[in-house]
């Protein structure tokens, strides 16, 4: 039926004359580019509900009249203006994860698919309706006439956002907060660990800053809970983006990933100690390595410097990640999805003949056992943990239900660290140590029977350049504890002593702790005493 042309049905259904039909021929040969259908609609020539019905049962298609009062949504939240005009679609309702669309002609499917995969992206299901061209254009012109400067702000939306991205970018941001306040939209750059107030957007632009977001991260439009969601429209950049309902909207953090960013040497990233520290310290078979700090201080970055430092081409390196952060050539790097956990990637793994595996972070019990055991059948295993420092290590896994003996014969050394801001070198001030920090750095030399070799040194303040946008800080850099497991400390362990009782034992035999390497980078210049403070609470 659909390849007999429409006027002739139109005519045998009885809804036109022949007359009319000619009427409207005679009408094409002047506008080649209307249809048959369009054209009998604007002349008039039949009732519109009638011949709109016909046309749909003709077509197989959903026939609707539609008009500006059936739109319901803000159109361009979920296609643009010029895929509007292109395609000569119009989305009108939704509900359920399922959107409306009206198109003036559904004979051409590429128009449809377009627009029909745009929305899919969105997480929406499109329903195709059909009505007259005429009606189309006529509701676009509406559109435009009624909310002209609401689609300006929906472009203006998007370079905002785009601006938001790209401005992180080169302020070095970790991290983009967009908050939705009581009053206003509250941006917020993390730049150093610290979180700066950037920019703030009217909160009518609320709806399509989230909107916006939504589209580029590919998360569903219509929910509300929390998402997540990534953005790859950067080529230099994996965006990780993690939405969240608050009381007054959607809150969104985008994590900026440098995609194949250098791996900086350990030592630059404030290690101390020289190669001894690391060739005694790491890579021991039939044991594992645990990096243990707070969320955000960087152990993910050591454990690829560690990695980087014993990657040699006759080494099998697996790694298994959440995400995989940075690509490292020579790697075998393996990505955690929905469909898989730490424990089940370690197992397959186990069977891929590796001699070092770097376990992104240990979280339950069952990975923590299967790490163990991989460390004792003559692998060296890294990994990550959430703990305060590197003696609450053994407390953590005997939490986690791992026995006395298996960390006794199979942790090596257990790193701890913060990351602290380093000082701008172009603005920082030089002075002399006041009295209250020489009494607190003396207290910590007391405390800990060391020499921090205080007498001739200075410190700096803090200033403000333009290199540093007037932070007066630039980067950061870790400050570490390190604990190498002596037989003392293993039998201590076996003995099933206190994190006291190991500490102090650690202390006897010259472990120093976070505070003392925090204290040499002040002396040293690098940082101040007040950032050490702030991470560390020492006064």
């Amino acid at each position: 039926m659909a390849k007999v042309p429409i006027g002739i049905e139109l005519v045998r259904r009885g809804v036109v004359s022949e007359s009319d039909i000619n009427k409207a021929i005679e009408y094409q040969r002047s506008q080649p580019t209307k249809k048959i259908g369009d054209i009998l609609h604007i002349l008039g020539l039949c009732d519109d509900e009638i011949l709109i019905k016909e046309i749909g049962d003709i077509l197989g298609e959903t026939p609707i009249l539609l008009k500006p009062e059936d739109i319901t949504i803000n159109v361009t939240d979920y296609i643009s203006s010029d895929v509007i005009r292109q395609n000569k679609a119009i989305p009108f309702d939704i509900s359920g994860g399922k959107i409306k669309v009206c198109f003036a002609d559904t004979v051409n499917k590429r128009a449809m698919e377009t627009v029909r995969l745009l929305l899919l992206n969105k997480g929406l299901i499109m329903e195709r309706y059909i009505t007259f061209e005429s009606n189309i254009e006529r509701i676009i012109e509406s559109l435009q006439g009624k909310a002209k400067d609401k689609i300006i702000a929906s472009k203006d939306i998007t370079e905002f956002v785009d601006s938001v991205i790209k401005t992180a970018f080169t302020k070095r941001a970790s991290d983009i907060h967009i908050e939705p306040l009581e009053n206003q939209v509250r941006v917020r750059y993390r730049v150093d660990g610290e979180l700066i107030t950037v920019t703030n957007a009217e909160k009518e632009k609320q709806a399509q800053i989230i909107g916006r977001l939504k589209a580029i991260s590919n998360m569903h439009q219509e929910k509300q809970e929390a998402q997540d969601g990534r953005i790859e429209s950067y080529p230099d950049y994996n965006i990780r983006v993690s939405s969240q309902k608050n009381i007054y909207g959607e809150k969104f953090v985008l994590r900026l990933l440098k995609k194949n960013s250098d791996i900086r040497h350990i030592f630059e990233l404030g290690f101390p100690g020289d190669e001894n520290i690391l060739n005694k310290g790491f890579n021991k078979r039939n044991s594992i390595t645990i990096v243990a700090a707070p969320t955000g201080e960087g152990k993910t970055t050591t454990l690829y410097s560690i990695i980087d430092y014993l990657n040699r081409p006759e080494i099998n390196i697996t790694t298994i990640e959440d995400p995989v952060e940075i690509r490292i050539p020579g790697l075998n790097q393996i990505e955690i999805d929905p469909k898989t956990s730490f424990s089940g990637a370690l197992r397959t793994v186990l069977r891929q003949d590796p001699d070092i595996i770097l376990v992104g972070e240990i979280r339950d019990n069952e990975t923590a056992e299967i790490s163990m055991q991989a460390g004792q059948t003559g692998h060296y295993v890294l990994s990550t943990i959430h703990t305060i420092d590197s003696i609450e290590v053994v407390t953590r896994l005997r939490k986690m239900g791992v026995s006395n003996y298996d960390i006794a014969s199979t942790l090596a050394t257990t790193v701890s660290q913060r990351l602290v801001r380093k000082l701008c070198k172009k603005c920082a001030r030089e002075r002399e140590f006041n009295d209250k920090e020489r009494a607190v750095i003396r207290a910590m030399e007391e405390k800990y029977h060391v020499s921090l070799n205080l007498e001739g040194k200075k410190t700096y303040d803090p200033v403000g350049c333009k290199d540093c946008d007037y932070t007066g800080y630039y980067d950061r850099i870790g400050i570490f504890e390190i604990l190498m497991l002596s037989e003392t400390i293993k039998e201590l362990i076996t003995k099933n002593a206190s994190s006291l009782e190991i500490r102090e034992q650690a202390l006897r035999e010259g472990y120093e702790p976070l505070v003392i390497d925090g204290m040499r980078k002040v002396i040293d210049g690098i940082t101040n005493l007040e950032e050490v403070n702030k991470k560390l609470s020492i006064y």
